[in-house]
């Protein structure tokens, strides 16, 4: 061998820092371990055993997303623990809206240099939104990219496999006129519309993330990186008490355009924007970007996370349920056949 010539690792590519990697997340991996799982993690494979006994006729419901720019400011701020969970709750709350259970999760870490206690940080936060989900993960991939993304940047992204019996998928057909549209707090932002927050709040508004703002109640910094709210837990034990004629995951696009996506034809929905707790962080971005309330609402989930459309007949057996699990449900609209598309009003 040719002592004088070059290495993956001079090239930027620490395959013995990978393998440190490994070993450091396998605990975290291992909280998430579900009986049905069948391999540790290292094989080239995740193996998922789907236990048949409890479906007569399983569907499986797949979901991938990422986290976005939200990972900028937990760059900036050197906070890496939490965004894991961002990134299994935007999976998880969308398989779970068609009655999914999740079973397994699969991550993807890109990095321009491979840190073993950063990598060991960012699975972390992957397995705690696992075990909030009640999933197990079970692989994954970490690619050391060094040229492509800078030292200090990573991108994640990930994608949930839940199932359903195929007789109670949810998928909004079920909706009538009249149901009415429970919603579900989110925990502020949650992961979308960050590059609009942080052209208002950083670049317009001169914000610092460390900075305590007082209508907040806390630094900046702490209300951005708040981790996304995963609903699993409240929602499956609902749908065994509860009909319900459909959900939806609040992300991008807000209300209106997520709501859409689940409304038969010829079935509108009115939302009252009143009875919606709207947190700080929102009213901050309005007012320092002068942004427009409908663009507001166009971008972000403006305190609403999650909707449930349920028949009033199943409205009081619904609301006792849902507090039971800790929930604050609001009632935020109805469905309506006068509505064209969805009116927030």
């Amino acid at each position: 061998m040719n002592d004088n010539g070059l290495s993956y690792k001079d090239a930027g590519v620490d395959i013995d820092a990978a393998n440190q990697s490994v070993e450091m997340i396998k605990k975290w991996v291992g909280m998430t371990k579900r009986p049905e799982v069948l391999a540790d993690i290292g094989s080239f494979g995740g193996f998922f055993a789907l236990d048949n006994s409890k479906y007569r006729e399983p569907v499986l419901v797949s979901g991938t997303d990422g986290v976005g720019t939200k990972l900028k400011i937990a760059q900036m701020m050197g906070v890496h623990d939490s965004v894991g969970i961002d990134l299994v709750a935007m999976c998880v709350n969308d398989i779970l809206v068609h009655g999914a259970e999740p079973l397994f999760f699969l991550d993807y870490i890109a990095l321009g240099k491979l840190e073993p206690v950063l990598v060991e940080a960012l699975v972390k936060g992957v397995s705690q939104g696992c075990v909030q989900a009640g999933c197990a993960l079970i692989g994954g991939e970490t690619a050391e990219m060094p040229g492509f993304y800078r030292d200090d940047e990573y991108d994640l992204a990930g994608f949930a496999v839940g199932v359903v019996e195929r007789s109670r998928v949810i998928n909004g057909s079920a909706i009538k006129e009249g149901d009415l549209l429970i919603g579900l707090p989110s925990s502020g932002l949650h992961s979308n519309g960050f590059s609009l927050v942080r052209k208002v709040l950083l670049e317009k508004a001169g914000l610092k993330l460390d900075s305590y703002v007082e209508a907040l109640g806390k630094t900046l910094g702490e209300v951005l990186i708040a981790p996304t709210r995963i609903y699993v837990k409240t929602i499956l034990p609902l749908l065994e008490e509860v009909e319900v004629s459909g959900m939806a995951h609040i992300t991008g696009g807000g209300i209106g355009e997520n709501l859409q996506r689940i409304l038969p034809a010829g079935m509108g929905a009115v939302i009252d924007v009143a009875a919606i707790n709207t947190p700080p962080i929102f009213k901050l971005i309005e007012e320092l970007g002068q942004v427009p309330r409908e663009e507001m609402f166009r971008t972000f989930n403006m305190g609403i996370g999650f909707i449930l459309a349920i028949s009033p007949h199943h409205y009081d057996k619904a609301l006792k349920c849902l507090r039971t699990k800790g929930e604050k449900p609001i009632v935020i609209g109805k469905i309506s056949r006068d509505a064209e598309g969805v009116a927030i009003k």
